[in-house]
């Protein structure tokens, strides 16, 4: 969903299960820190928010956003878990550097969703700019990770 159109911290109720006795991994890139600690603030609120105990939020980090897709991997095969939850931040630099970590996210995101088949949510922002991070880690566009969390709950009910 394009933020210039709407703000990442509204969503629709419609299809929000029952997710008190869901078990949530997520899983949060330690590079670009200010960024993803508001990502996961994000997470963490709604899922309680919707009902999550907080015992069954269960965070790890990774040193990178590229560390992700293994970090899903190895939460998602643990049969409690219902969802991972995936949060980074990749800003656009002077290099391809961002095209191949952006990519390799994405992909490597997917395989671990479909080999396990579950939901494993990508909550990873890829701004041109650190400005354009911030805006969407809580800023004036609202927080992404908010709509992870969103994410991964409604897809638990589908």
């Amino acid at each position: 969903m394009a933020s210039n159109q709407k703000n990442l911290s509204d969503y629709s109720n419609k299809n929000v299960k029952d997710i008190s006795r869901s078990k949530f991994a997520v899983v949060v890139s330690e590079w670009n820190e200010e960024v993803t600690e508001s990502l996961y603030s994000g997470v963490y609120s709604t899922l309680l928010e919707h009902g999550a105990d907080k015992d069954n939020i269960i965070r790890k980090s990774v040193p990178g956003t590229f560390e992700l897709s293994l970090a899903a991997q190895w939460m998602a095969q643990h049969e409690d878990i219902d969802a991972v939850i995936c949060l980074g931040c990749v800003v656009q630099g002077e290099t391809r550097h961002f095209d191949f970590i952006c990519e390799a996210v994405a992909q490597g995101i997917t395989n671990v969703s479909l080999k396990y088949n579950k939901p494993v949510i990508f909550g990873v922002l890829t701004p041109n700019t650190q400005k354009q991070a911030l805006d969407r880690a809580g800023g004036k566009y609202g927080n992404k990770g908010d709509e992870a969390a969103i994410t991964a709950i409604k897809m638990l009910g589908f």
